[in-house]
């Protein structure tokens, strides 16, 4: 059974997309956020059930309190191409508090040089952002290149993590 609830948060509301297993736990298929490109909707069938999400609650409000910088959400395996399964295996082992380039990425995936925009693309559809941290990616100049959630989200979630200085108003 597909399940669902809303969460927010300082990036704004949280679509958060999960299922139900036989076990009795959830596991997340997708987070997303307001005006994501290719964002999920909210379907008849699904069941809001934001009781099932105390836990992934609790640790994304840790992650936004400073207090976590490693998530422990299960989430559902597979979906998504082999190729783009190897580069969301890749973000996930991209630490709290670095980023990395599209070119370094691509590297360790051993994928050529002219096949750095295929990287980008399996990025660009991760399904769970910030949990599985598509925003530690950025490129080699140092700019925040596209972000399935804005670039201004990106450069919210990198400021939260350290990796850049925060902005003077």
């Amino acid at each position: 059974m597909t399940i669902y609830t809303t969460l927010d948060s300082p990036l704004g509301e949280l679509l958060l997309v999960g299922e139900e297993t036989p076990d009795d736990t959830v596991t997340l298929t997708s987070l997303s956020m307001p005006g994501q490109k290719n964002a999920p909707a909210v379907r008849p069938e699904w069941r809001h059930a934001p009781d099932r999400f105390a836990e992934i609650a609790r640790q994304l409000s840790a992650y936004f309190d400073g207090e976590l910088t490693a998530f422990g959400i299960p989430f559902t395996p597979g979906g998504g191409t082999e190729f783009q399964q190897r580069v969301w295996h890749a973000l996930e082992e991209i630490p709290y508090g670095t980023s990395t380039t599209y070119g370094q990425l691509a590297d360790g995936l051993g994928v050529p040089r002219g096949q750095v925009q295929a990287v980008g693309t399996a990025i660009g559809a991760n399904p769970l952002l910030l949990v599985r941290p598509c925003h530690r990616v950025i490129g080699a100049d140092g700019t925040m290149r596209g972000y399935a959630g804005g670039v201004e989200r990106k450069v919210q979630l990198l400021t939260h993590e350290g990796v850049l200085q925060p902005t003077l108003m």
